[in-house]
């Protein structure tokens, strides 16, 4: 029972990744248009997005807004204590898109705040002035070797996606995630199955979070709230695989340090 409802808390990482507005509400798509993708499951997407949103709406945002009633140093201490774990899929990724400088300030992140951060809770990295942590996935690594995106999908709990990046996220159940083999297959006696799933629920309830106003926003300022999420996906993959971090780029969250942005207006 434990387990199935944390798969569920897991998904709110993925439903809420893509799909934010301003602080003011206003959501501007046509500055920095997506190229087109195809929507080739268009009334099947359609039909679990809804399921989707019905979730979050039931679950994981009364959740969400229990957890943002945490005192501001346990909430700030769990985001980075999930941030650092992220490093464990950013750096094989940064290794594969040939880019092994980040890789190796990546490891360096991860064994600086891992010691010294008390397993990342404290990000000691970024007082030193180590570079903006910029995360990085097996879709991003597949899109930057010449992969597609294939079709838009929107996957059961899992939200928007494409066939690219779902093959991407694939790989690592297949052995990609060193935290997820630890974990699940490492029959270790310090990490468990369990330990993995809440690490993840935590990501998942610590992003939603915060980005309750901006998920909102867009919802109650989208003609078509499908499409503005499809549009929204479509763009921030592109930027992601570009590397085109910054400039006409704002980053929208309540924490800096998050990496999801969208178009300036």
């Amino acid at each position: 029972m434990f387990k199935k409802f944390t798969a569920l808390i897991i998904a709110i990482f993925f439903i809420t990744i893509n799909a934010y507005a301003g602080s003011s509400g206003e959501i501007d798509l046509n500055k920095s248009e997506p190229k087109e993708i195809k929507d080739c499951f268009e009334k099947l997407n359609r039909a679990t997005f809804s399921f989707n949103q019905g979730l979050d709406k039931a679950i994981i945002k009364p959740i969400a807004k229990g957890y943002r009633g945490l005192p501001d140093p346990i909430q700030k201490g769990t985001s980075n204590a999930v941030r650092n774990l992220s490093n464990l899929i950013t750096i094989p990724n940064n290794v594969l898109q040939g880019d092994i400088k980040m890789a190796v300030i990546n490891t360096g992140r991860l064994v600086v705040n891992t010691t010294v951060g008390l397993l990342g809770i404290i990000d000691v990295a970024n007082k030193m002035g180590f570079p903006k942590y910029e995360m990085e996935d097996y879709g991003q690594t597949l899109g930057a070797w010449g992969v597609g995106p294939g079709c838009y999908l929107v996957l059961p709990v899992l939200g928007p996606s494409n066939l690219r990046d779902t093959a991407g996220s694939f790989v690592n159940v297949m052995g990609g995630d060193p935290w997820y083999n630890l974990s699940v297959h490492g029959n270790n006696e310090f990490l468990s199955q369990d330990i993995y799933m809440i690490s993840k629920a935590l990501s998942g309830v610590d992003f939603r979070a915060n980005n309750i106003e901006s998920f909102d926003n867009l919802e109650k300022n989208s003609i078509d709230f499908y499409a503005s999420v499809k549009s929204l996906y479509t763009q921030d993959r592109e930027n992601k695989i570009k590397n085109n971090k910054r400039g006409n780029i704002e980053v929208l969250y309540k924490d800096e340090t998050d990496w999801e942005e969208i178009d300036k207006k």
